[in-house]
């Protein structure tokens, strides 16, 4: 019978620890630390951008990682030049958003799950302190990409071990891991656990974006010659920003369409059916792992409320 006694116990306390974390980082006087990493200068702006931009405007800590310095992510230039260009740009972006930004320097191209790369991306969570964190899903066409989904997902137990890159000490609490949303189907289709409505800083995201001239204005590895001649004048900075509104209206508006329901569910029939733009995330298994609730409140859910409908 104690024995029992004590297992129940234990069951209990099972649950409710990782929820303890939660609450913990929830804390008013403390603001919420959020890493996002992306494979190269564009993809975490492009992902999270709009979510960045409500949580710093909340007062909330957020850094922007490239783990690739993007240096041959061009249809005319590549190496050092490149690269230094792109990290300029993602610096422009993450000044215009509100957040910190950081671009490793490894090779665009030839980013590998090896034990370096896996240290060095723990270190950065530590460093962070982060309460969040945001990847890749490790399924994606570009092998950066994938790895860079491998690598956070090999982070997520490791950021608490003691002993490993014991020069940076461990964090005590396992942080929540999450995805940014991609279109692949196989092994299984991306599946939201929370969409946030960037309806109030889509404005805000088009000027970050538009900084990021190398890709979002001359087409990165897949633009050529013409696309990049119809790119207008730095000034004044609105031309430029007009220039991409069309597609970035179709690609936000896309993923608010495609995830009604779950913006109804989350905002409520009114005002989810009134959203026009949104960005979204899937938990990862591997972090800590929130109830629904608790889960929502690490995100500016609040903030994020259209203007027109408040």
């Amino acid at each position: 019978m104690m024995l029992n006694r004590k297992y129940h116990i234990y069951s209990k306390l099972v649950l409710i620890l990782p929820l303890l974390f939660i609450t913990t980082t929830l804390r008013a006087d403390e603001p919420l630390r959020i890493i996002c990493f992306g494979a190269h200068p564009d993809d975490a702006e492009y992902k999270n951008g709009g979510t960045a931009a409500l949580w710093a405007k909340q007062g909330h800590k957020v850094k922007l990682v490239s783990v690739t310095n993007g240096d041959i992510g061009h249809f005319e230039m590549a190496g050092g030049t490149l690269a230094q260009r792109r990290s300029a740009e993602s610096k422009a972006a993450a000044k215009v958003l509100g957040v910190k930004s950081e671009v490793l320097d490894i090779h665009d191209g030839e980013l590998l799950p090896t034990l370096e790369n896996r240290k060095t991306i723990v270190k950065l969570i530590r460093e962070w302190k982060a309460d969040l964190v945001i990847s890749h899903r490790p399924w994606d066409y570009h092998p950066d990409h994938r790895y860079v989904g491998i690598l956070v997902q090999d982070a997520a137990f490791m950021v608490t071990v003691p002993y490993f890159c014991p020069d940076v000490p461990r964090l005590k609490k396992n942080p929540v891991f999450m995805y940014s949303s991609d279109g692949f189907q196989k092994p299984y289709p991306f599946r939201p656990d929370v969409v946030v409505a960037v309806d109030n800083v889509f404005d805000q995201k088009l000027k970050a974006v538009a900084q990021l001239v190398s890709q979002s204005l001359e087409g990165g590895a897949g633009g050529n010659p013409d696309r990049a001649a119809k790119v207008p004048p730095a000034n004044p900075p609105e031309l430029r920003i007009e220039h991409i509104r069309p597609s970035w209206s179709r690609r936000q508006s896309s993923e608010a369409n495609k995830f009604r329901t779950e913006l109804i569910s989350i905002y409520g029939e009114e005002i989810g059916k009134k959203i026009k733009y949104a960005e979204s995330f899937e938990l990862c298994e591997y972090g800590s792992r929130p109830n629904k609730k608790m889960l929502l409140k690490l995100f500016p859910i609040e903030a994020s409320i259209p203007t027109d409908s408040k």
